[in-house]
């Protein structure tokens, strides 16, 4: 069984092993695979894992031996599953593993939009308390998390898991899923001191929040991104952030991912950006690892499982 990993840095960059995956077969794992060298890099292999490396229908039609593909992830949208099934190649993906991980990285963000824990932690460093005429200090509001309305668009298990530690933080909590549409989105908006996102991206999704869902939000409020990018649209986040029309940002994610160097965010007043690592805890990772391997190995046992296609 031939088996080829196109683009394993990020979820093993060296503090995992490969060794169950490598047991299955012959396996070649790629740290990064450049769109050029997809096909040539495939072109033998039975069983392809991907993580952010493009699957197109172009790219399958030159893949004659290939039988299975994986992706090293929850979404799969890399991968043109249509394509796959056309082919009788089933997709498997990795539905749960980093609900932990994620939900902890939401209150990190919230955390320092709320106490800026970090920024006053380097202003320590640079020497501002040793100077300090007083026994502290404080410029920006330290604002408690204790009875604030937490919103939280998407019911699905993160978006359960940041509504239960949001009440043990003695938030009111505000749960909507798709199925409530614009009605549920709006009482979210309107009502919460902090807005979480935890949709899936779907047409009907893309640029959920813009202009006229940001006029919505409290000028207090807060909004938290760990989903996906496109969930926001990005100009007009910039705009709300710079003219103060609301309070700050935490992200995860953003549309382009490394984004370009013009992207607004990047300089916008008050919004915290942390590089897509919310899921990359070692033991969400080993989590994905495992399952990722399972999911192969069902396969080879001819009862695929996590099929999306």
């Amino acid at each position: 069984m031939e088996i080829v990993v196109l683009d394993g840095h990020t979820l093993n960059p060296g503090d995992l092993s490969w060794d169950e995956l490598q047991s299955l077969g012959t396996c070649t794992v790629y740290d990064r695979t450049p769109s050029s060298e997809t096909v040539p890099r495939s072109k033998n292999a039975e069983v392809l894992l991907t993580n952010k490396t493009p699957i197109t229908a172009e790219t399958l039609a030159q893949l004659l031996r290939l039988r299975f593909i994986g992706v090293l992830a929850t979404g799969y949208n890399i991968v043109d599953v249509a394509a796959a099934k056309k082919r009788d190649i089933p997709v498997c993906n990795v539905p749960d593993y980093g609900t932990p991980s994620v939900a902890q990285h939401v209150f990190a963000l919230i955390l320092e939009l709320t106490q800026s824990v970090g920024t006053y932690a380097q202003t320590v460093r640079q020497g501002r308390w040793t100077r300090s005429a007083d026994f502290c200090y404080y410029d920006s509001p330290i604002i408690e998390l204790h009875g604030l309305t937490l919103g939280v668009v998407g019911a699905g298990r993160i978006g359960t898991t940041v509504a239960n530690l949001g009440r043990a933080f003695g938030m009111k909590v505000i749960l909507t899923d798709q199925a409530e549409g614009r009605a549920g989105l709006e009482n979210v908006l309107k009502n919460s001191d902090v807005v979480t996102l935890h949709c899936p991206l779907t047409p009907e999704t893309n640029q959920l929040i813009d202009h006229e869902t940001l006029s919505l939000m409290k000028p207090s409020a807060f909004l938290i991104n760990t989903a996906r990018g496109p969930l926001v649209d990005q100009e007009a986040l910039a705009a709300a952030l710079n003219c103060g029309r609301i309070a700050g940002a935490g992200l995860d994610v953003l549309a382009i991912e490394p984004p370009p160097a013009d992207n607004p965010l990047l300089s916008a007043k008050n919004c915290i950006i942390t590089p897509h690592i919310a899921w990359a805890s070692q033991a969400a990772r080993r989590r994905l690892m495992g399952t990722v391997v399972e999911n192969v190995r069902a396969f080879l046992a001819g009862n695929p499982q996590n099929v999306v296609n």
